[in-house]
């Protein structure tokens, strides 16, 4: 491969699935994620178990996508073997729960990577830290992630900052299932006649689940509680322009985001602030006051589109790390490089 770039892996693991992603190191972008050659994905999620993480599930998943896509790059010097075969020369893998449950991903990844693929280097990420490079890249600021839950995420490329992502029942303050739980909560109230309650979110809740009564029934058996809570979130949005509960539930949630998005982002001026996630689709009910909110929260930042997504940022921490250029922070739980 002599005058061309290495090949570089990236891989975002999450709770619905996985993605591999293949591409040239390419150049000497800090924002601009290497463009992928080609992907491959699958709808199984990487199994946790007692130990956390399952290394042995990630790499079953991983190995043949990879492998597949390599050929299909370079399908002549693919059959080789020995020194002619091609090799992916750093792979970095993003993955939901690698702080906290990623162990031994991190004890059994860089050597079986090295020994299947060739891989040279090896970065561990949390997902928040992929989602961050694929906004920003290597940019000073901080990326707010809102979906079902909520996770804030800053650096100043010095060290990381986190806030929130604790869950819904300890945070996760702002996100989808927040805003559900909220709007149905007053739905509730109205149905007992409580002060703070909401005829039109009752109205609401009813139609997407049926009588009041059976809510409980519906909702607190089920394993996925957060997506079904999240899922009345656009709902609570809908009624947000003609009732001021609902309104009052969005101009919270916005709250909560900007505290989050605040308490992460370095205090340098020209920090920059990335919003992604599914939960922004709901719009101007939410967007609006969180842009009131960020402006005087955080006036030293400027909000910017974010450049891509965690798979994007797996890519570009691999094509850093290549060219020997990272400058992402490393850190024990959330950027562990090999």
């Amino acid at each position: 491969m002599t005058g061309t770039a290495p090949w570089v892996l990236g891989v975002d693991s999450g709770g619905s699935g996985l993605r591999v992603a293949l591409a040239r190191a390419g150049g000497d972008g800090r924002t601009a994620a290497p463009a992928p050659v080609d992907t491959a994905s699958s709808d199984r999620p990487v199994r946790t178990g007692p130990a956390g993480i399952e290394a042995a599930h990630l790499l079953e998943l991983v190995l043949p996508r990879a492998r597949s896509l390599l050929a299909a790059a370079e399908p002549d010097s693919a059959a080789g073997a020995g020194a002619s075969r091609p090799r992916i020369d750093t792979v970095c893998v993003g993955a939901a729960g690698m702080a906290t449950l990623g162990g031994e991903l991190r004890a059994v990844l860089p050597g079986a990577l090295a020994r299947e693929l060739g891989a040279r280097h090896v970065a561990l990420a949390a997902d928040a830290v992929t989602a961050y490079a694929g906004a920003l890249g290597e940019r000073p600021g901080a990326v707010v992630a809102a979906g079902t839950g909520m996770i804030a995420t800053g650096t100043d490329l010095r060290s990381w900052r986190r806030a929130d992502g604790w869950g819904h029942l300890l945070g996760d303050c702002g996100g989808g299932a927040w805003i559900g739980r909220a709007g149905l909560e007053a739905a509730m109230r109205a149905h007992d006649g409580r002060p703070g309650g909401s005829a039109a979110l009752l109205a609401r809740a009813e139609a997407v689940f049926g009588p009041a009564a059976s809510l409980p029934g519906k909702l607190y058996p089920r394993t996925d509680r957060p997506a079904v809570l999240a899922s009345f979130a656009p709902e609570v949005a809908g009624c947000a322009d003609r009732d001021p509960v609902a309104a009052r539930v969005v101009e919270e949630a916005a709250v909560h985001i900007a505290e989050s998005a605040a308490a992460v982002c370095p205090a340098a001026e020209g920090s920059v602030v990335a919003l992604t996630g599914g939960l922004l689709g709901i719009g101007e009910p939410l967007l609006a006051p969180l842009r009131r909110e960020l402006a005087v929260r955080l006036p030293h930042a400027r909000t910017v589109p974010a450049a891509g997504d965690p798979l994007a940022g797996a890519l570009l921490v691999a094509g850093r790390l290549a060219r020997g250029a990272l400058r992402l922070p490393q850190d024990p739980a959330l950027l562990h490089v090999r």
